[in-house]
């Protein structure tokens, strides 16, 4: 065995062994306007960052503004914003993310879509209920939506004059009337514990 031969057989000997990749997986908010998704999505990122988690939130306000720009809210265009967050999310998912997406995502079939393209990928998708009542989601009224439709400004919203199709069979249903964010946060990072992803 020559003297470069050894040097490089030592090398590769004292090279640290690559870290496995962490299992990732698409956690998927889903709920009426200002059930509490998105706060709830930051507040559980921020304890699985803490734990040393790799962590993506995909709000999904941002999505429309930059990925599905020019999306209505057409059943049609709602599909197509799901199906594109859905895309994204099984992307970071397959690389060891956690992907924390709180999308309201009003119709089941276009969950359903998203759901398959996780299975055909083999990556974890989870389907998170935040069933917040509607009263209590126009009593928050985060951005005013529902001020504004009771007005007659707009129409359209979700869970009032537009469908929502609340999951059947959601890996976890989240009560969270009369809680505090940091106690779903809790029920959710137990949950994904008992999974083995926290």
């Amino acid at each position: 065995m020559t003297a470069h031969t050894l040097a490089a057989a030592g090398a590769a000997e004292a090279a640290p062994a690559a870290a496995p990749c962490e299992r990732g997986a698409t956690v998927w908010l889903t709920g009426l306007p200002s059930a509490g998704k998105t706060t709830l999505a930051f507040a559980l990122a921020e304890r699985l960052r803490a734990e040393g988690h790799r962590v993506e939130v995909l709000d999904g306000d941002e999505i429309r503004e930059f990925l599905s720009k020019g999306l209505g809210f057409s059943r049609e265009d709602r599909h197509t914003n799901v199906t594109r967050i859905g895309f994204v999310a099984e992307k970071l998912a397959a690389n060891g993310v956690k992907v924390l997406a709180p999308v309201i995502a009003p119709f089941a079939d276009s969950r359903a879509a998203v759901r398959e393209r996780h299975a055909a990928a083999g990556t974890e998708f989870l389907e998170i209920h935040v069933a917040t009542p509607v009263e209590l989601c126009a009593e928050r009224d985060v951005k005013g939506l529902y001020a504004k439709q009771a007005a007659g400004e707009i129409t359209g919203l979700t869970g009032v004059d537009d469908p929502y199709e609340a999951p059947e069979r959601p890996e976890l249903r989240l009560q969270t009337q009369g809680r505090e964010v940091t106690e779903s946060a809790a029920e959710l990072h137990a949950f994904l514990t008992e999974r083995g992803l926290a």
